[in-house]
């Protein structure tokens, strides 16, 4: 993966090359390999390079045969020697970048349908005037703009937007948004004026000003639901995440692959061990020395399987504090998840091995994989209980009943989005209100209300387009890229995505099962042993360590005279927090790290503001 930015003005003045080096400069840890400018006039593109495909060719920003495109771009086309091979076009490098510009070439904007693979990329066509914007189906890949009535900018990172804005400004308005989510939903950021090409959506930019923005792709609707047995399902499923897997092979340097020991990693490694016929895998994990969730010994019974060079690295509290705030800078917003700092510590590891790793991110979002999906149908109904009395239970249940409190917190929201979304939602409606002073001053809940269907599917919709759109897929790609390690997650090819929507929740969720689609196929590659296993996922034991060696940072932090979040939030309810957690008699890490993430990140953003303006530089 790569870096990439760019500026149009609308008011007549040239773009400055040493701007959009600057932009560049920012965005170096995401293509530490070359590094590129382009500009003519009002029109200018900046790239930074990871070579994954073409090593040696392929430099950016390319122009186009004619000479009236020319493209920045981030990704891989994964599909991009079929296209090659159909296309009558002059080229002249080997690599998947130039095909983007025969696709452009022979088809206009609407050649992004004929893609497969990750990508956000941007094209100048100098003959119709306009500047185009695409991200991928499912937003793997990120991409940011900024516009006013002068200029318009983008980035793969909010950072690389500050030399054309100046001193960012927080907007406020997220605040609600991070307490309900853990990220910003899209089209919105935590920066006014800078906001997201939302997933599969195309962007264009007129020498007018004007902006138009429209999805090019959207999941399939109740009414392409599959009439298939069980048995079918897993056929499909096979054949799609096979060939999926086959393209996230297509590279020029090593690949390799996380593996937690958990299905969906296991899955992934397995089904790259049969395609390589058991040669020249690398694998990695991570631990974190507590028992309660350490899996690494699942992980080595998954790599012996496969027969992978096999790699672990353990993250420790001092390793939080080390890294939290530099990641935050990286991360362009609070860390959503204590993962996150692992997700980094692991792609470091995996760096030192491979440019590029395999994952298996996505299946949980898309196949029902989270115990919530059980109670998928009863987040909808439990509008008929009142409120109150599940609210008072929830107060009165102690510490080590953690997921009952989640599952009762959820379930005690007023209307059915609400509940939707309290399941990953640190702070409920009600807490959100009382910490703010005042209810969100804008609607995020589109997905929410967009999706169809039976209960669980409107849930798996909704999780798509927020909880994984924007919060791990964000996550995903900071953490690699602050390593400068490309992620690709098969489970997200278009195909894989589309044949989930299509597939009947029961073969989802079956008998209490979740995700009962992907087991099974599992258990053609894997013993029942891993399959079976309880999940546990990426979970980092905050709980302990925030009643130890976190607990006078989290005090100093949260309740001191500089924080942010005292002077933003009731610092009454902060402190109270933070006592109930350390007495031992509530676990409330979910709530404390949401907070403590927002002040760290708060922090470090105003270091690097400062720090520019004393060095006479706009950051």
């Amino acid at each position: 993966m790569c870096g990439i930015a760019g500026v149009r003005r609308f008011d007549g003045a040239p773009v400055s090359g040493e701007l959009l080096a600057e932009m560049g400069r920012r965005l170096r840890h995401r293509g530490p390999d070359d590094h590129g400018v382009w500009c003519a006039d009002s029109v200018g593109f900046a790239h930074t390079r990871l070579s994954i495909i073409d090593l040696a060719g392929s430099a950016q920003p390319m122009a186009g045969a004619g000479g009236t495109t020319h493209l920045t771009f981030n990704g891989e086309i994964l599909n991009y020697r079929e296209l090659r091979d159909r296309l009558t076009y002059p080229f002249t490098t080997r690599g998947d970048t130039e095909v983007l510009l025969a696709v452009y070439e022979k088809y206009g904007p609407a050649g992004v349908a004929e893609l497969r693979g990750q990508f956000a990329y941007a094209i100048h066509d100098s003959g119709t005037g306009e500047t185009h914007l695409f991200r991928d189906r499912l937003g793997i890949l990120p991409l940011y703009y900024y516009a006013t009535d002068e200029v318009f900018a983008f980035a793969s990172e909010i950072k690389a937007l500050f030399p054309v804005m100046g001193a960012p400004r927080v907007d406020t308005a997220s605040l609600h948004d991070f307490l309900a989510h853990r990220s910003v939903p899209a089209p919105y950021t935590f920066f006014d004026g800078v906001r997201k090409v939302p997933q599969g959506h195309h962007l264009t930019v007129r020498a007018d000003g004007t902006i138009d923005i429209a999805a090019y792709w959207q999941l399939p609707d109740e009414s392409e639901i599959l009439d298939v047995t069980p048995r079918a399902a897993i056929d499909l499923l096979d054949d799609a995440l096979q060939s999926a897997v086959r393209d996230a092979l297509v590279a020029d340097v090593p690949v390799g692959a996380y593996l937690s020991g958990g299905v969906d990693s296991s899955l992934i490694c397995a089904l790259v061990a049969k395609q390589r016929g058991g040669e020249g895998l690398h694998t990695f994990s991570a631990g974190f020395g507590d028992d309660r969730v350490d899996e690494t010994g699942w992980a080595r019974m998954a790599a012996e399987l496969v027969g992978s060079d096999h790699h672990e690295t353990t993250i420790t509290a001092n390793n939080f504090q080390d890294d939290w705030a530099r990641l935050s800078w990286h991360r362009d917003s609070p860390l959503s998840e204590p993962a996150d700092v692992a997700v980094y510590r692991l792609a470091e590891l995996a760096r030192e091995h491979v440019k590029v790793v395999l994952s298996g991110e996505g299946s949980d979002e898309l196949f029902g994989g989270y115990p919530k999906y059980r109670f998928a149908r009863a987040t909808r109904l439990a509008g008929a209980v009142p409120g109150l009395p599940l609210r008072i239970l929830e107060g009165r249940l102690p510490a080590h009943q953690a997921r009952l409190r989640v599952a009762v917190r959820a379930l005690s929201e007023p209307t059915y989005v609400e509940r939707m979304r309290g399941w990953f939602a640190p702070f409920t409606a009600r807490e959100r209100d009382q910490l703010l002073s005042g209810p969100p001053g804008r609607s995020v809940l589109d997905p929410y209300l967009d999706g169809h269907g039976d209960a669980l599917r409107r849930m798996l919709y909704a999780d798509v387009h927020t909880w994984l759109a924007d919060n791990l897929l964000e996550r995903g790609d900071r953490m690699s890229m602050a390593a400068s390690l490309e992620l690709r997650p098969p489970f997200l090819d278009h195909r894989v995505a589309e044949l989930a929507f299509r597939l009947p929740s029961k073969v989802k969720v079956r008998g209490g099962t979740t995700k009962w689609v992907v087991k099974e196929l599992a258990r053609h590659h894997l013993p029942a042993e891993l399959v079976d296993r309880p999940k546990v996922g990426f979970k980092v034991p905050l709980d302990a360590w925030f009643r130890g060696h976190l607990r006078e940072m989290a005090f100093d932090l949260l309740a001191g005279p500089s924080s942010f979040v005292g002077a933003n939030f009731d610092p009454a309810a902060v402190r109270r927090l933070l006592e109930d957690h350390t007495s031992g008699d509530r676990d409330e890490q979910p709530r404390i790290w949401t907070l403590l993430s927002l002040e760290v990140w708060h922090r470090e953003l105003q270091r690097h503001i400062t720090g520019a303006a004393s060095a006479g530089v706009t950051d």
